[in-house]
């Protein structure tokens, strides 16, 4: 490891007095909270498969569909279990990366009367690759037998009008291929599109929670990033037009039915100001693959992504780019996912 990277690693930014989040007031929906059935020891059969990766992201797909009649604290972000999952690892391929010894979490809930199945992956498409990726969702069809699978969490922006916050669904996935003209890379789209019902109510968007990057918490961590990286960078020059103060009701974007795709790499790749990868819809690193596995089993997806790091300046160098958009994740990212898991809970409910 060099000196630079174990830097990186060390460089843990956060919100001061972040507050958590909220109760969900489902019954102002008109709706109730999802039933939590006891979840097998061995993979349940359901209606529908929704996937998650990052602690962050579990965290608040927990809080949704498992806890939401209480707060949850900020602190929970980076909790890496939580009670009633079960630890998945049978069938691991032989041969497999050092440091991946299981394919996820699981745990069975209900949402308007289906049954659905939470998956918190430990496998992707960087590590410990494409193919396990594939494998994953083959036997998750195989097993669970459901009849769509959607994906959520949090994703880097392609377009400057998409605030920290903003939520993006789609349903088609193209896959970034290095040294391929945009027009050769593969996408994979359906048709299957969102149910609005539950988006469209007024009282959904008073269930959205604002994202809490103050002007000041800002400055902080322009501060913090500063000096671990001794560098020397504004404000302006890292937040450019606010990108990174969300909206004071996220926006949701519900681009469902196969038209819109978001873009998935395997390298780093970043929207920026200049415009670069404005014709998706976010940009994340599995969903494409996802996508692929899905239309060869015959089986309907789709993905809702957050916008946790927008794009970035494009006058500044790539990995400051890179860095300051993981500081941006690690500061909000959990509560940017709060509001994309809602968004998937509105949708089947």
């Amino acid at each position: 490891m060099s000196l630079s990277n174990a830097v990186e690693m060390q460089f843990q930014p956060g919100l001061e007095n972040a507050p958590p989040l909220p109760v969900i007031d489902f019954a102002s929906l008109g709706k109730t909270a999802p039933i939590l059935p006891a979840t097998p020891a061995t993979l349940p059969k359901a209606d529908i498969i929704v996937i998650t990766w990052a602690d962050a992201e579990w965290a608040a797909l927990q809080h949704v569909f498992c806890n939401g009649g209480s707060t949850m604290s900020y602190g929970s972000r980076s909790k890496g279990t939580w009670p009633g999952w079960q630890k998945y690892a049978e069938n691991l391929p032989s041969g497999a990366a050092s440091g991946w010894d299981y394919w996820g979490y699981y745990r069975l809930v209900e949402v308007s009367g289906s049954p659905v199945l939470l998956w918190k992956s430990n496998t992707h498409l960087d590590f410990p690759g494409a193919s396990y990726l594939e494998q994953m969702i083959q036997f998750l069809v195989q097993d669970v037998q459901p009849k769509l699978i959607l994906s959520t969490g949090t994703a880097g922006g392609a377009k400057t009008a998409d605030h920290i916050g903003t939520v993006r669904a789609s349903s088609a996935g193209t896959l970034f291929e290095t040294g391929k003209a945009q027009s050769q890379w593969p996408e994979y789209a359906n048709t299957w599109t969102a149910p609005v019902a539950t988006l469209d109510n007024p009282n959904f968007s008073k269930l959205l929670f604002p994202i809490p990057m103050t002007a000041a918490d800002l400055q902080t961590l322009c501060a913090q990033f500063n000096q671990n990286y001794k560098t020397n960078y504004t404000l302006a020059q890292l937040d450019p037009n606010g990108l990174n103060r969300g909206d004071a009701i996220p926006q949701i974007g519900n681009q469902t039915g196969g038209r819109f795709s978001l873009l998935t790499t395997t390298t780093f790749v970043v929207g920026t100001t200049a415009g670069a990868y404005q014709d998706f819809t976010a940009i994340e690193m599995d969903d494409a693959i996802i996508g692929e596995a899905c239309k060869a089993s015959n089986v309907a997806f789709g993905f809702v992504r957050n916008i946790s790091d927008p794009v970035q300046n494009a006058e500044l160098p790539a990995k400051v780019q890179g860095n300051w958009g993981s500081a941006v994740y690690d500061a909000v990212g959990f509560y940017t996912s709060y509001n994309s898991a809602l968004t998937v809970w509105a949708m089947l409910s």
